[in-house]
């Protein structure tokens, strides 16, 4: 199974694995599991550790380094991402999530994400307890 983790998903993933609720942190773990990551939301990330919102325990530098030496692919957004936006109904107005919605239809990706306002959009979703 091919999954787009999103951006909590990954935080945890990375620092917090505590958090993860165990369905998720199994599906991860499973050797069949290809785990994508959007530089959206690397970008995410560092607005809100910049802003106070989220504190790393490492750099994010160091997190993307050690996470691509852990068999993540982190995904680049392209123009048919963004053009895809357009076909997205306004249930989530978060321009982050949005992009990872777009980017998990474009590349064919079940979105991981405990965000339920998210299961508004026709996306395969796994969420822990789907």
């Amino acid at each position: 199974m091919k999954v787009l983790l999103d951006t909590h998903i990954f935080v945890w993933w990375s620092s917090q694995s505590a958090k993860l609720p165990s369905s998720i942190f199994s599906l991860l773990r499973r050797i069949d599991t290809e785990l994508f990551v959007s530089v959206i939301s690397l970008w995410e990330i560092q607005i809100k550790n910049q802003l106070g919102k989220l504190e790393l325990n490492q750099s994010l530098e160091e997190i993307y380094e050690n996470q691509s030496k852990n068999e993540i692919t982190f995904l680049p957004i392209t123009p048919t991402h963004t053009f895809r936006l357009n076909d997205l109904p306004l249930h989530h107005k978060d321009p982050f999530d949005r992009m990872l919605i777009a980017q998990a239809v474009v590349e064919g990706l079940t979105l991981i994400s405990v965000d339920q306002k998210l299961r508004m959009y026709d996306v395969p979703l796994f969420s822990g307890d789907s």
